[in-house]
């Protein structure tokens, strides 16, 4: 019997710890020299200005930004929990599960995580697994903010207010400079000046400013726009009317890495609305590729990854965006997919990475959720010609082929050792991957085997890896049955999954359970796999229905594993019940609340106990556990 997973389900996305930089105008008591109040406004806008003039004479000094994790940076980072936005379809069983961000896959078929997809069950789910940007904070000076009274700003030569200060445009660096970082200051934590920056059409002003001839003025406008725009929809709508994109992926050009990491700390943030995805895809995705993943990742002209303190912050930001966008829809990661040099400078980054030992940062972790998402419904969103390919001959042509060779009978050893030869070789991959067949290559779960081996603290890359490759090896196709021999012969992943079980954090071990449903669906010695996981496999069970931990995504994949596995295998059963697993199947079905995903459990263990049932030479050992697989 089979078990269908479906109910929608919302996964969340971590949110990254970042640095960001941004200038900002000092506070009144700082430029009171004395920590005197100035009343003078003639005075204090003297003092601004030579402040401004100082800060221009620095030309690449940087103030701290604080986001919400803590430490000194202002950039912002929103925390999706469960029941977040950002949807995508996630698979738990055989049908779609929404969750936030990318597709994920909780059986046998593809699943989206964390803004990639993985296979949790025989169906994909999708998981929202990347941070969500969502805009930044204003710099805080010393721990005050800075001018709140009235009084002249200048960003251009036409008067605009906020927070019922007039900001005048005149073109002037020194005041374009005053009049953004004052409007970066005023938007601090201010839903008011927010929105009246966007009434007072000081928008359109500041994107003016993004390809100013003036570096440090493009610097503060665009560090402006962070705050402008963060956790305000009507003003991201804003920027991207007064042609916004364009402008910042011009301004992208310049080689100012201030100036990049508060472009795409832009993206990433806008990145996080669902209806402003696509549009962001089209205009952003080669741009993005070609300036900023091809050169940092080292799969441009330099093959080592050098990269500086803000180059590594510009890396985090671009690909935090793209982890987004990959999980939006089909159309767009199609499209994410076929962009020229996308996927291998993704790939060509983990892979240094992981030689380096370098697999914790958080561009891994952005990178390999990316993948997950791309790997989303694989096998049904690649062009044609690849399906084809990857499915092997018609079942007319295996015909054809399949006269005897010699004299041997095409169902002969030497004809089948033949085609296991030819399995070896995977003639349908090229030897030497490129571009989307990264995807589905056999070198991928080398890869991701890597990651998961080298990756002890951060638990979201490791759950990425593992939802990867639930992905690669989900649903009915050919090439996840390859790929799950790939990784249970050639990579021989299964005591490194089995070690990895041990983690407490929930969605990395939905994510690992999910994959080893998909291996104990293909595997070819069922006996044998039996013997090495259904011990660990029973030991994560909870003990009834009611507990809590794990989940209800988790006890399902488990119980569909060992269902794969007791179907095949009286070894499984048998050893089900000398571990104590007929107790703990037992509680789950009978007790239990009314939740979707409680009931989910309960007839996933009751398939489980029912397929035991069929082997009668195992009755006995049945009938010495108090509560036996026959009582309903």
């Amino acid at each position: 019997m089979s078990i269908v997973a479906q109910d929608h389900v919302f996964l969340s996305a971590l949110q990254p710890k970042t640095s960001v930089s941004t200038y900002a105008v000092p506070s009144e008591i700082q430029l009171g020299g004395n920590g005197a109040t100035l009343s003078d406004e003639m005075t204090r806008g003297k003092r601004v200005q030579q402040q401004v003039a100082m800060r221009l004479a620095e030309k690449s000094s940087t103030l701290p930004r604080q986001n919400e994790h803590g430490g000194s940076s202002t950039m912002k980072y929103q925390t999706f929990n469960p029941g977040f936005s950002s949807k995508s379809y996630v698979y738990t069983g055989s049908r779609p599960v929404m969750v936030s961000g990318s597709p994920v896959y909780t059986g046998s078929r593809p699943g989206m995580v964390s803004g990639s997809p993985v296979y949790t069950g025989s169906r994909p789910v999708m998981v929202s697994g990347s941070p969500v940007y969502t805009g930044s904070r204003p710099v805080m000076v010393s721990g005050s903010p800075v001018y709140t009274a009235s009084r002249p700003v200048m960003t251009g030569s036409r008067p605009v207010m906020v927070s019922g200060s007039p900001v005048y445009t005149e073109d002037n660096a020194d005041m374009q400079v005053l009049g953004a970082a004052y409007i970066q200051h005023e938007c601090y934590n201010n839903s008011d000046s927010k929105n009246q920056v966007r009434q007072y059409k000081a928008i359109p002003e500041l994107v003016r400013l993004f390809n100013s001839e003036n570096q440090v003025v493009a610097r503060y406008a665009t560090g402006s726009m962070r705050n402008v725009i963060y956790e305000n929809m009507d003003n991201k709508m804003s920027l991207i009317e007064e042609g916004g994109i364009p402008q910042l992926i011009n301004a992208l050009k310049e080689n100012d890495d201030e100036l990049r990491k508060n472009i795409t700390g832009i993206l990433w943030n806008l990145s996080s609305k669902d209806n402003l995805k696509e549009k962001l895809a089209k205009e952003t995705l080669a741009e993005l590729t070609e300036m900023i993943l091809i050169p940092l990742s080292g799969s441009g002209d330099s093959e080592v990854i050098q990269q500086s303190p803000s180059e590594v912050d510009i890396f985090y930001n671009a690909t935090g965006c793209l982890r987004n966008l990959s999980s939006v829809n089909e159309k767009t990661r199609r499209q994410m997919r076929e962009t020229n040099g996308l996927v291998d400078a993704l790939v060509g980054y983990i892979q240094a990475s992981v030689q380096d030992g370098k697999v914790e940062e958080k561009g891994v972790e952005n990178s390999l959720c990316v993948l997950r998402n791309l790997s989303y419904q694989l096998y049904s969103e690649i062009p044609p010609s690849a399906q084809l390919r990857l499915e092997g001959p018609t079942r007319g042509q295996e015909t054809s082929r399949s006269e005897a060779i010699g004299c041997f009978t095409p169902q002969s050893k030497k004809v089948k050792d033949r085609k296991n030869q030819d399995m070896a070789t995977f003639t349908e991959v090229a030897r030497v991957p490129k571009g989307l067949e990264w995807l589905w290559h056999p070198q991928v779960v080398g890869l991701y085997n890597s990651v998961l081996q080298g990756c002890e603290n951060n638990s979201t890359t490791r759950e990425a890896a593992a939802g990867a490759l639930q992905n690669i090896t989900a649903g009915d196709k050919r090439w996840a049955e390859v790929l799950s021999h790939v990784a249970l012969e050639q990579e021989r992943m299964l005591p490194v999954m089995l070690d990895k079980l041990r983690t407490n954090n929930d969605l990395e071990l939905r994510s690992l359970t999910g994959f080893l449903r998909n291996l104990s669906r293909h595997a070819k010695d069922k006996n044998a796999m039996a013997t090495k996981v259904v011990n660990n496999l029973v030991t994560e069970l909870p003990a009834d229905g009611q507990q809590k931990e794990p989940s209800s995504d988790v006890v399902v994949n488990i119980c569909g594993t060992l269902n794969n596995l007791v179907t095949s295998s009286s070894i499984a059963a048998r050893d089900i019940a000398f571990f104590d697993g007929l107790q703990k199947l037992v509680a789950i079905k009978n007790s239990h609340d009314s939740s979707p995903g409680k009931l989910k459990a309960s007839k996933a263990a009751a398939t489980v106990l029912c397929n035991m049932f069929q082997y009668k030479k195992l009755h006995k050992d049945y009938k010495q556990v108090r509560n036996t697989p026959g009582e309903r």
